[in-house]
């Protein structure tokens, strides 16, 4: 994006657009619009206003060098732009705008009864600078209006519809973005929400490791694979055979021997194979002879 180059001037853009009222302590009291306005210092409280030395306000800060700062609102939005183009020399700002003097604590000059915030300043030092003229001054005091007090005594002044100027223009109605810090508390939340997703992963891990994997089967009980038999016994294989006997082997006169032999049978007992023979007894082979005596 391309910028334009221009010759030095102020862009310096929203300001706020107070109405700084004074006094010569004679009796004549003034207001005078100001955007050349702002902090100064925290510790101790100062703020600055810059005037042109042409302005009737200008003598009456010099003299009695001090001055308040009040804030605008959207309500005083006339009457800060009629403060900022007719001169207290011709008008009585204060009874032609219906504005509300207020004694203030420290200073001379008059606060608005109408700002939601009037600030007591006092003179420290002028600086003149060019144009405008400086004035340097410590803040004495500041009136909040307790409209904007809420429940809690906090001071919600963005509730008052400040007003600002900008670029020869008045703004109010502000929308909130933000607040102050709140980039950094938002890291913070973010490392909040990255640990809390940390922790909810972890436990998926956990609960998925303690999940069996396979295909259905009863839940919580482990799933016995092949072909379908009779649960829990075992499965006998061969050809039926004679339970609980066993069978004699062989040929007519052999030994008393018995010979044990054949495929299984029944489980845990031997089956015996082979042609039937005489069962228990030996035969006698060969031809029959004549008793010697």
């Amino acid at each position: 994006m391309a910028k334009q180059l221009w010759k030095p001037g102020n862009m310096i853009y929203p300001l706020p657009a107070v109405m700084v009222s004074v006094t010569d302590g004679e009796g004549h009291d003034n207001i005078i619009t100001v955007a050349w306005t702002g902090t100064v210092c925290t510790n101790p409280a100062m703020a600055y206003i810059s005037v042109r030395p042409s302005r009737y306000s200008y003598d009456m800060i010099r003299k009695t060098g001090e001055f308040v700062i009040n804030l605008t609102t959207e309500k005083l939005a006339y009457a800060t732009d009629f403060c900022g183009v007719r001169s207290g020399r011709d008008v009585d700002k204060f009874r032609k705008l219906n504005l509300t003097k207020e004694k203030a604590q420290f200073v001379s000059a008059p606060m608005i009864g109408e700002a939601p915030v009037s600030i007591e300043c006092r003179v420290r030092e002028v600086k003149e600078l060019g144009s405008h003229d400086m004035f340097l001054a410590d803040v004495l005091a500041v009136h909040a209006d307790e409209a904007y007090m809420d429940k809690n005594n906090r001071f919600c002044l963005n509730d008052a519809g400040l007003l600002v100027y900008s670029h020869g223009e008045y703004l109010a109605g502000g929308r909130k973005v933000g607040t102050f810090g709140y980039s950094v508390k938002k890291k913070q939340m973010q490392k909040k929400l990255d640990k809390k997703s940390d922790r909810e992963s972890e436990m998926a891990g956990m609960a998925e490791k303690l999940k069996t994997s396979g295909k259905p089967g009863m839940a919580g009980k482990l799933k016995t694979s092949g072909k379908p038999g009779m649960s829990g016994k075992l499965k006998t294989s061969g050809k039926p055979g004679m339970s609980g006997k066993l069978k004699t082997s062989g040929k007519a006169g052999t030994s008393e021997k018995l010979k044990t032999s054949g495929k299984p049978g029944m489980s845990g007992k031997l089956k015996t194979s082979g042609k039937a023979g005489t069962s228990g007894k030996l035969k006698m082979s060969g031809k029959a002879g004549r008793e010697k005596r």
